[in-house]
């Protein structure tokens, strides 16, 4: 018994430290045995691992791609017209030795502050630079400059251990106190352009008018002139057939034409004529007088 007694606190102490000794690396993560604060062993591979109880601790990393949302900065593109920009970044610990020096203690806070002063530099140095406008930011062109502010944002996150995977610009807005001016010049070119639009349709409608005006004189000059010609035409023919008929038989001639002047003179109205009875106008309305 009094054996008993000191073996099972000592089982107990050794299965403490045995426990103590043994840690885990997930397939996620990277991890640090430090001991105090020298890194001693790296631990990339997934599975069990041991360390020294007491003296040595394990810090992990996660080693899948992070997410980092930058600040929201002003920048000036070569035409002067100031945009507010925020993106965000994707990266991951490339080398989680490098990391832990780089940022120490401070871990995955320090770093992305870092990161993200990084970010913003290099976003305030691809977007002002001489070539760049603000049409570029705001056009399909943009892609090109991502890749431009990844690229040398990688450079500048290899001290950290970092791998800039991909930046994204979220957001490029005018300033609140610039949007109504711009509104304003925006509302200007479109009413010019559509006053410039509604001076080509005038102009072109006075030429479909004109074109028209003169398409009616000249089909009314044409009917005009085509009715002379049938009028004259059938005038030549009317006094042909009097001319025929007078000199076939003058007497009858002279009859119908008397005829005529009586309809045209004895028409009902006010007017009055004045002549004599025996006028030659009344020959024919005489009793006898046209046998005779």
């Amino acid at each position: 018994m009094g054996k008993t007694k000191f073996i099972i606190p000592f089982l107990v102490v050794i299965l403490f430290l045995g426990l103590s000794s043994i840690f885990v690396v997930d397939e996620r993560e990277k991890a640090l045995v430090l001991q105090f604060g020298q890194i001693k062993a790296v631990k990339e591979n997934p599975g069990l691992s041991f360390k020294i109880p007491f003296i040595q601790e394990v810090v992990r990393y996660d080693d899948r791609i992070l997410s980092l949302d930058t600040e929201t900065i002003e920048v000036t593109p070569s035409d002067d017209r100031r945009l507010v920009v925020d993106a965000f970044a994707r990266y991951r610990i490339r080398d989680v030795v490098q990391f832990r020096q780089a940022v120490g203690v401070g871990g995955i806070r320090v770093a992305e502050d870092r990161l993200s002063s990084i970010l913003n530099a290099q976003i305030r140095e691809v977007l002002g630079a001489d070539q760049v406008t603000s049409d570029t930011i705001l056009s399909e062109d943009r892609r090109e400059l991502m890749r431009r502010i990844q690229r040398q944002s990688q450079q500048s996150a290899q001290g950290l251990g970092l791998d800039v995977v991909d930046v994204r610009l979220k957001q490029t807005n005018l300033p609140d106190q610039n949007l109504e001016a711009t509104f304003a010049r925006m509302r200007a070119e479109r009413e010019r352009e559509a006053a410039d639009e509604i001076a080509r349709g005038n102009e072109a409608a006075q030429r479909v008018r004109a074109l028209a005006d003169r398409t009616v004189t000249e089909t009314l000059s044409d009917a005009e002139r085509q009715a002379q010609v049938v009028r004259g035409e059938a005038d030549a023919e009317r006094n042909a057939i009097f001319a025929n008929a007078f000199g076939a038989n003058p007497e009858f001639f002279a009859f119908y034409r008397s005829l005529e002047a009586y309809e045209k003179a004895l028409q009902g109205g006010n007017s009055s004529m004045v002549m004599t009875p025996d006028s030659e106008f009344f020959d024919y309305l005489r009793s006898g007088t046209a046998s005779q």
